[in-house]
């Protein structure tokens, strides 16, 4: 499927430029993982880091969908919208990815510079002593405290941000950090936190570094992606966004294409020149 003169507008904008992308929850749905903005996603509310940290049945909950809700993601592979950023980069028109999405399937495909802006689903740290673990490590731990729990749950509906839509979990049991027994935490940026600032400056770094800015699948709602397209758009840079559903962003792009990542992505890999002139 061809996206005719939108398309042809946009090779020719990108043809011979350094190009950063941003990517969010839209690119990662062909793999199966569920946005929360789409214009197809039910209305959810994520958990926020104050009620995680503050609230221990919150918390317990959330590890219980967690335990059943990561495996899903674990399985998850790249589609060709991931697969065709992978390309570019390595083509040289691509010099680097910012990703808000935890789900490492950028890193997966190929994809070598990757700012994992919303952290990862595959990390888990502690918030009294900062030892991180993979993720992995703590399931062994909690299918030890909880023999079967997974398995006696079924099909459960998967959310976003390695999530499941679990009810019953008042008998799930918490594991604590087994260095100094403080509370662990995905390491990933919840809502009510701030995104490290070593990180935004990265990322600012990564968009100045560029000549234009690509954004792929997000709907530009929340500050942590937006303000990166404000700052491209008020730098004098080219900016493209790829998305199914109108996002924050529309009014600074100079080209939209309303469409899923992987069709549009894969495109603009075949013919977006790239050979980056020195």
């Amino acid at each position: 499927m061809g996206f005719g003169e939108p398309l042809a507008a946009v090779t020719q904008l990108l043809a011979g430029r350094r190009i950063t992308v941003l990517t969010g929850a839209g690119i990662s749905t062909d793999s199966g993982i569920p946005d929360y903005r789409g214009p197809d996603s039910p209305p959810r509310t994520p958990m926020t880091y104050q009620q995680f940290v503050g609230d221990p049945d919150r918390r317990r909950h959330y590890w219980a969908r967690n335990h059943v809700g990561w495996r899903h993601v674990h399985r998850t592979r790249p589609n060709a919208g991931h697969h065709a950023l992978s390309r570019l980069e390595a083509a040289g028109a691509v010099i680097g990815v910012i990703t808000q999405n935890v789900d490492t399937l950028h890193e997966a495909a190929g994809s070598r510079n990757v700012i994992d802006l919303h952290g990862r689903y595959d990390r888990v740290i502690c918030l009294t002593c900062r030892r991180v673990v993979s993720r992995d490590h703590l399931a062994a731990r909690l299918d030890a405290l909880n023999p079967d729990f997974a398995d006696d749950v079924g099909d459960a509906e998967i959310a976003p941000d390695a999530d499941a839509v679990i009810d019953a979990t008042a008998h799930f049991r918490v594991a604590d950090c087994e260095h100094c027994g403080g509370i662990l935490k995905p390491d990933i940026v919840y809502f009510g936190e701030n995104v490290p600032k070593p990180r935004v400056a990265a990322a600012y770094a990564m968009v100045d570094a560029a000549d234009a800015l690509l954004v792929a699948g997000s709907s530009l709602t929340v500050l942590s992606g937006l303000r990166f397209v404000r700052h491209a758009h008020k730098s004098g840079r080219p900016i493209v966004v790829v998305n199914r559903g109108r996002t924050r962003g529309d009014d600074l792009a100079t080209i939209k294409i309303d469409a899923g990542c992987s069709p549009v992505l894969t495109e603009l890999a075949d013919t977006v020149p790239t050979t980056i002139p020195t």
